[in-house]
């Protein structure tokens, strides 16, 4: 973490110093706002934590409820999300508080005795073995807790509006286009914004509103879910586990805190004149039906923190946004997507909607970007959706079989194993558009894929020989990435670094620090002792006291600390490399050093210079 280069800092470094819009905001929801975001669930949360790193943007977030989430009803933390707290600053907290999962096993019945089950497969957890961050089980309500830390401590000190009800809108001409009508207290109100993000759940009242509607159907299958303290005699009981028997199917989570768990518990199939009917089981019969699969083990059921009763659905809305050429109200969530729980997915990607989204209304609206910018958030994020549906209905079934069903007993095992990059968040690639590049010299940096979020290595810091993780450097902040690998002498690196500051400052607004919008990093292949010469793009003054920046200088030879080499590790040859990284961490372009013009074609597409730039 890095401080006092605006002067001392005595207190939490974690709170920035308020600036614009966070200065004396406003208690009282403005009239007229930049950004209102509908919800604050986990993409609108998020959204709001990035919002407020723009203080330059009046953005507020209303909320029917009367105060925060108190029970969460998604927890599965995949590893993506872990990498992208660790962006928003608490990854570590969050961590010490979450239930890791280190394992996964699987029961099925006896085939000596089919009315017990017997533990068949113990499989170690996916997360460690493709990356550095775990699988974690933690409430949604903390993950929200967290997020609103960081929104109400960056510089646009973001707070919910709560007891404001979305009733309404309707997007028209002006400044502020879309009209939106809000209940509180006082009654119903209109405020106008410059965009809005509708991230209100399932029945998304902002859906509706800009006609878009889900396609896709629910399945005919019920499911009990519990958070529930109880006494057992069940082996596994603080274990991840898939249990299939003849009375039906169990999908058991050990909770944060050491006694909590949650179980899914199947209730079988739904007749097709229900009506919505299953949804009023009771806890008893949740509980009846849990320990007629756990055969011949039992639950003790001490205390329900929650149940429900779902059916599995299955939902993509037609569209992200209310107009494919000027997008204003975007949908994000369960607004968007819909699906069942099992998976572990829910939570995950509507964190990476808010990501994907914030960041480009922040550029947008403060002049980095051009309006066209926003059109990207739908086509990015509505296929991530589609292959989320898909691999969901596909573990959705094989988790709804029968015994008699079952050709192999380790199919399911098999399954989870094969397909961990997809539940793990990283499988996501965005396509060729105005900010992500085409993949012509890929082969300079094969380990750092177009399109897919940047994975980071280990590297020595040169300024101190310390050992830390190269993308854990960069911050949810809202400022691109340039990495810039050197090439074996050095040569390469620096005339690239003489002609890209020049492009730097060209999109770069006028009296703000050199890396206010481009944090431009240079990797070298050696030992950090040996690294003397480095140039001024690397160390940039910032702040009012004009402060040199001597962190982002690193080295990738192995040292007392650390035994990856990065260029190894991710495919960089001696020729060297340039990774541009997007501020949501995707991976926009990969360029030779020889070809810094390349980099400036591509940032003209994907900004607009700054009002002023050029004066510099």
């Amino acid at each position: 973490m890095q401080f006092h280069h605006h002067g001392y800092v005595s207190g939490d470094p974690r709170v920035q110093p308020a600036a614009g819009t966070g200065i004396d905001r406003p208690v009282d929801l403005p009239d007229e706002v930049d950004v209102l975001i509908v919800g604050s669930g986990p993409a609108g949360m998020l959204l709001a934590a990035q919002m407020s790193q723009f203080p330059q943007v009046t953005t507020r977030l209303i909320e029917k409820r009367a105060g925060r989430l108190v029970l969460g009803q998604a927890d599965g933390i995949q590893p993506r999300s872990v990498e992208t707290f660790q962006a928003f600053g608490f990854a570590d907290r969050i961590t010490a508080e979450a239930y890791n999962i280190g394992w996964m096993n699987f029961w099925a019945p006896d085939p000596a005795a089919p009315e017990r089950i017997v533990r068949t497969t113990r499989t170690e957890d996916y997360a460690l073995k493709i990356s550095e961050f775990p699988h974690l089980i933690v409430n949604q309500a903390r993950v929200l807790d967290y997020f609103a830390e960081a929104a109400a401590n960056g510089p646009a000190r973001i707070a919910p509006d709560y007891r404001v009800e979305f009733v309404g809108l309707r997007v028209g001409e002006g400044e502020y286009p879309v009209e939106v009508r809000v209940r509180d207290a006082a009654g119903e109100r209109i405020v106008r914004a410059k965009y809005v993000a509708g991230c209100d759940g399932a029945r998304s009242g902002v859906r509706q509103a800009i006609g878009r509607t889900h396609v896709g159907a629910a399945s005919q299958h019920a499911w009990g879910v519990m958070d529930v303290l109880v006494e057992t005699d069940f082996p596994d009981w603080r274990i991840k586990c898939a249990i299939t028997a003849a009375a039906g199917n169990i999908l058991h989570i050990p909770r944060e805190g050491g006694y909590l768990s949650r179980m899914y518990i199947d209730l079988g199939e739904v007749a097709a004149d229900d009506d919505h009917r299953v949804r009023q089981t009771p806890i008893e019969e949740i509980i009846r039906r849990a320990n007629e699969i756990l055969h011949p083990y039992a639950i003790d059921v001490k205390q329900v923190a929650w149940h429900s009763v779902y059916e599995v659905g299955h939902r993509v809305t037609d569209r992200f946004d209310d107009d494919e050429e000027n997008p204003r109200v975007f949908l994000t969530g369960d607004a968007c997507h819909t699906h069942s729980a099992k998976a572990g997915q829910g939570m995950n990607v509507s964190m990476q909607d808010g990501f994907n989204l914030g960041w480009k209304l922040g550029h947008v609206l403060t002049g980095l970007a051009p309006a066209d910018l926003l059109r990207t958030y739908s086509s990015e994020r509505q296929p991530v959706a589609q292959q989320l549906i898909d691999f969901d209905r596909e573990w959705s079934s094989l988790m709804a079989r029968k015994p008699g069903e079952i050709t192999d007993p380790d199919e399911l095992s098999t399954y989870y194993l094969a397909t961990a990059e997809f539940p793990s968040g990283f499988m996501t690639q965005y396509g060729p558009s105005p900010i992500v590049g085409a993949d012509a010299a890929q082969e300079l940096a094969s380990g750092f894929p177009v399109g897919k979020r940047f994975h980071s290595v280990e590297v020595v810091r040169v300024c101190d020989g310390n050992p830390v993780h190269l993308g854990h450097h960069a911050r949810a902040d809202g400022r691109w990435r340039l990495y810039a690998f050197a090439d074996a002498d050095g040569t390469a690196l620096r005339a690239w670094a003489e002609a890209a500051r020049a492009i730097v400052e060209r999109f770069t607004p006028a009296g703000a620090d050199p890396d206010a919008v481009f944090d431009a990093k240079a990797v070298f292949p050696g030992r950090w002792e040996d690294v003397v010469d480095v140039p001024e793009l690397f160390r940039p003054r910032s702040g009012p006291l004009g402060l040199i920046d001597l962190e982002k200088v690193f080295a990738a030879a192995p040292s007392a600390w650390t035994t990856a080499d990065i260029f190894a590790e991710r495919g960089i040859g001696a020729d060297g490399a340039v990774v541009v990284v997007r501020p949501d961490q995707y991976v926009a372009h990969v360029l030779p050093l020889t070809d810094p013009a390349g980099l400036e074609r591509f940032l003209a597409g994907a900004m607009a210079a700054p009002v002023g730039a050029a004066a510099r």
